[in-house]
């Protein structure tokens, strides 16, 4: 027994070393899939850059106003229903902006805005912005029983036409007469006269840039929708009214 135990305890421990191996860079490692992916982004951001240098300006617009209002609704074209125009399906929060551009437009293309921009009223209704246009006694935008637009009308018409033509909204076009009749002798009446003036309205907007989807309804009021009831007779009752519908 004494023997047996001096030659365990001689004996040297056993010592187990167990090595792990390392993971290296080489393909096995996932830096090469960070680079990779940041060159796949920086050629795409070249191949969009490449796309928009050549695409039209409405295009380039529409791309900006999305990254200056990525929800969609903002004042840029790239609308979710037409896709063209300068600004998007307008609701009630932004008619005011509209009602400014719209005067903005017509003081910088039409001549002599001035002499007659307080028979042009643009107001907010319920309906949407209506824009008017308000005759005088000698006759401003149509001469007295004629159909057909004076070059102030045809001028103020024109620019409506390539202003609203850039918008996705509906448009109703009006005819208003006063109460004088418009002839003992004739078959033709105030009747005709306001519908043939909202038509021939509509026809000078759509030589300009209205579309002709746009247009929803052409009204003539006569002398039953009097602007002074008051003052049937008020030349001022005599007027075309262009209303672009809000946005549902």
């Amino acid at each position: 027994m004494s023997a047996a135990r001096a030659s365990a305890k001689a004996a040297p421990p056993i010592i187990l070393i167990k090595k792990t191996r390392r993971a290296h860079g080489g393909h096995h490692g996932g830096a090469w899939k960070v680079a990779y992916a940041d060159f796949v982004t920086a050629m795409l951001a070249l191949f969009i850059v490449l796309w928009l240098l050549s695409s039209s300006v409405k295009v380039q617009k529409a791309v900006g106003g999305y990254f200056q209002n990525p929800r969609g609704d903002g004042r840029l074209a790239g609308t979710r229903k037409s896709g063209s125009g300068e600004a998007l399906e307008l609701r009630k929060e932004q008619m005011t902006e509209l009602k400014e551009r719209i005067h903005r437009a017509m003081a910088q293309e039409v001549k002599e805005f001035e002499a007659f921009k307080d028979q042009v009223q643009i107001t907010i209704t319920e309906e949407g912005l209506r824009v008017e246009l308000l005759e005088t006694e000698k006759g401003t935008f149509f001469d007295t029983g004629k159909v057909s637009p004076t070059v102030a009308g045809a001028d103020i018409l024109s620019t409506l036409g390539q202003e609203l033509g850039k918008l996705p909204n509906k448009v109703l076009v009006e005819g208003h007469t006063d109460a004088r009749p418009y002839a003992a002798t004739s078959i033709y009446s105030n009747w005709e006269l306001s519908s043939d003036r909202a038509n021939a309205a509509r026809r000078l907007m759509q030589g300009n840039g209205l579309r002709s989807d746009q247009v929803t309804q052409i009204r003539g009021f006569a002398d039953q929708s009097l602007r002074k009831k008051s003052e049937p007779e008020d030349p001022s009752n005599r007027r075309v009214s262009i209303i672009i519908k809000y946005q549902e």
